[in-house]
């Protein structure tokens, strides 16, 4: 069963008592709970990260800000959520600390595209494809 309510306002600070996981950045992995939860918009856009609707699937861009995105911590994560057993929460940025719920996803796939990172340097993102569930 879903806890988290579509749409819901949520205080991320208080996400991360409850559940756990990194407190900055966009994938958090709560070590007790078998949930990913993926944070988008905000300053994410100064970082080189492209997340978009693409028709019904959500392109998620992975983690790291130099050089070329590898499969590690949070996007290894991501890839894996499925024989992992661990369901993709997707959050959006609203106001500084605060975060809407936007839905649960599944893991269809990734693809490679060239982005700028942090330094403005050319390198390869991995842009993760996911679908809404329910």
């Amino acid at each position: 069963m879903n806890p988290f309510v579509v749409g819901k306002i949520y205080k991320r600070t208080e996400l991360h008592n409850k559940y756990g996981g990194q407190r900055q950045g966009g994938i958090s992995t709560p070590a007790k709970f078998s949930f990913i939860f993926l944070f988008t918009g905000g300053t994410g856009a100064l970082y080189g990260y492209k997340d978009k609707w693409q028709g019904n699937v959500f392109q998620y861009t992975g983690e790291g800000q130099r050089g070329n995105m590898e499969f590690i911590a949070g996007n290894r994560a991501i890839r894996d959520s499925v024989k992992n057993g661990e369901e993709l929460h997707l959050f959006k940025f609203k106001e500084k600390g605060y975060v809407e719920y936007v839905g649960r996803f599944g893991y269809k796939g990734y693809h490679i595209e060239n982005g700028p990172d942090v330094e403005k340097h050319s390198r390869e993102l991995i842009i993760f494809e996911l679908e809404p569930i329910e």
